[in-house]
């Protein structure tokens, strides 16, 4: 091979010696030149990425903007009037053609100056966090079991905790309020026939809060554990049964299996799940109200939820204290919310 390369001419390449056979792809004429810059040795040079055309990147946030407009009508409407009302000094008279008047933090500075109001307000975070907590050992308990077991028996709990998830919340309550009926109540008669507990025969479960609150965590246990069981086993088939099945070849014990190769895989599911969890417990509502409408008494067994319905004559107290609930629910939430951040960027 001879010829110009890179302005300079490359004298011929002198035969090899007799007997000396040259190795293929290193002779002479194939090897650039000392001097050369690496750019003429043969590397390549860096590419450079190509940007996508404007025309391109505006349709992706095009086909966005549907789903942007649907959320901010149905969410964000609310959200603004709910932040409105709850400055102004609105009631009954404004729902007939009175005028509003702004007065400003009146309705928060009325609020948070209520000690019922901090009373109402660490009930809710002490319910939500019991019953978020059971609620999440509880479901990744019957998932680890429901991996467990043979298909007879995990087709039974699946479908016996979908019919817990599916049934109606008012169809529900009406079967534990027969539960804990004190005069018929089932639960009754179980703690005083067979374990011989004379004085829970009668027991009324509503009338003291301490009792009302544990069947309150009973009830809504019982409807929230199916979401965590079904969402914990999606996560667990996940696992890769080589990693379970090298790390037993290598002495593992099933506790040090699930503490340090099953949980740490499933770990975004069960921030997702912990996260929906404390939101849901914390906003509860329906299962306090039907219980309370059953006998308990009220105002020692508000939450925020029922509470912020019984302002709900004055729409601007309601306002005030459903933005206040929502400034705790982001303060409760803000953990789990950085540590799924955290993840995704790893």
């Amino acid at each position: 091979m001879s010829g110009p390369r890179l302005g300079r001419a490359v004298a011929p390449a002198a035969p090899p010696p007799p007997g000396v056979v040259p190795a293929p792809g290193l002779t002479p004429p194939d090897l650039p030149p000392a001097d050369l810059p690496p750019a003429a040795a043969g590397t390549r040079p860096p590419v450079v990425p190509r940007r996508r055309p404007l025309r391109t990147r505006l349709g992706a946030y095009l086909l966005l903007v549907p789903a942007t407009a649907a959320v901010a009508v149905g969410l964000g409407y609310p959200l603004v009037r709910q932040l409105v009302l709850s400055f102004q000094e609105y009631g009954l008279a404004q729902q007939f053609g009175r005028p509003a008047e702004w007065v400003g933090l009146a309705n928060y500075t009325e609020l948070l100056s209520d000690p019922y109001v901090w009373a109402v307000i660490g009930r809710s975070i002490a319910f939500c966090l019991v019953n978020a907590a059971l609620t999440m050992v509880i479901g990744m308990a019957l998932a680890v079991l429901m991996a467990k077991v043979g298909r007879a028996a995990r087709m039974t709990l699946q479908v016996g905790m979908l019919l817990a998830w599916g049934t109606p919340v008012l169809a529900t309550m009406t079967v534990w309020q027969w539960l804990f009926d004190s005069q018929y109540g089932v639960v009754n008669w179980l703690l005083a026939e067979p374990l011989g507990l004379d004085g829970w025969r009668y027991h009324s479960w509503l009338i003291e809060p301490l009792s009302f609150y544990a069947v309150a965590t009973v009830i809504v246990v019982w409807m929230s554990v199916p979401f965590v069981v079904f969402t914990v086993y999606a996560g667990l088939l996940q696992v890769p049964t080589e990693t379970m099945e090298a790390a037993q070849l290598d002495g593992a014990n099933g506790w040090d299996r699930f503490r340090l190769i099953t949980i740490p895989m499933v770990k975004p599911v069960l921030f997702v799940v912990a996260l929906l969890q404390v939101i849901w417990d914390l906003r509860v509502f329906t299962q306090v109200y039907v219980l309370q409408r059953a006998g308990a008494p009220t105002r020692d067994t508000h939450l925020l939820g029922t509470y912020i319905y019984s302002l709900s004559k004055e729409f601007s107290m309601a306002g005030a204290m459903a933005t206040i609930m929502l400034v705790l629910t982001l303060a409760l939430t803000s953990f789990y919310i950085r540590r799924m951040l955290r993840e995704e960027e790893l």
